[in-house]
């Protein structure tokens, strides 16, 4: 059975965007909330968003300084209940 999963990206994003795409191998629903801050802009992180975005992975984020979809962290506190995993970075 699919497990559904939650990233939640702050300090260290090169690992938790390079492990978010990892877990887009098995058959589970992986979504990515990027908070607090701005995406840095490297060749890693540009790489893992592009094939993030090109497995239907849902990135989301509490910062306008993204381009992601955004939510406020309530809704994001509120949308983490309906996960079985979530995994902090």
């Amino acid at each position: 059975m699919a497990k559904r999963i939650a990233v939640l990206v702050r300090d260290r994003q090169d690992e938790a965007l390079r492990m978010a795409v990892g877990l887009t191998l098995a058959d589970d629903e992986v979504n990515v909330f990027i908070m607090d801050r701005k995406v840095a802009s490297n060749e890693a992180n540009d790489l893992n968003v592009e094939t993030l975005g090109d497995m239907g992975t849902k990135i989301f984020s509490n910062t306008p300084e993204n381009s992601f979809e955004q939510k406020t962290t309530e809704e994001i506190a509120k949308a983490l209940a309906a996960y079985d995993v979530i995994i902090p970075y």
